[in-house]
């Protein structure tokens, strides 16, 4: 085995920054993942005959019960390391769409798997394990944050 070999291949999965607005302002969803229970946003991979911002949609259905719409070009991406069923890793490059949530539901596929909380970004990014994602909330953040201020200032 080479030594680049050693290294997992990228692979494309798409996620869901899923928001919403409050009286005290913007909202992230974070949601475990069902093995280590580590904080996430909602991710997949592809589906065959959906688009990209589709997935995230679906996604964010299946794994946290909102039902939004996504922006139609990614906010941005950040890589992770996954270990695979098989025992193989991966190393998964996932385009992360805004999704502007307008409905949560109680019932959804994955309810008994996983737990949700809803935070502003900056404690969102607190909570994360993934340098890139992490990056990817607190720019989101600071994007509402000035959007917030022009808005008031107008």
């Amino acid at each position: 085995m080479s030594e680049i070999d050693a290294y997992p291949k990228p692979v494309q999965q798409y996620g869901a920054l899923c928001f919403r607005n409050t009286p005290k302002g913007p909202q992230v969803l974070l949601i475990t993942t069902r093995e280590t229970r580590r904080w996430m946003i909602p991710k997949g991979w592809p589906i065959t005959g959906l688009k990209p911002r589709k997935v995230a949609e679906q996604e964010a259905w299946e794994e946290a019960g909102v039902i939004g719409k996504a922006k139609k070009k990614p906010f941005g991406e950040f890589v992770y390391d996954k270990l695979m069923q098989d025992g193989s890793g991966a190393r998964p490059v996932v385009a992360v769409f805004l999704v502007e949530v307008h409905r949560c539901r109680r019932r959804f596929p994955e309810m008994a798997e996983r737990d949700s909380v809803w935070l502003t970004p900056f404690e969102a990014a607190r909570r994360i394990d993934e340098p890139d994602l992490e990056r990817l909330l607190l720019k989101f953040g600071r994007m509402v944050e000035r959007a917030r201020r022009t808005t008031f200032i107008a």
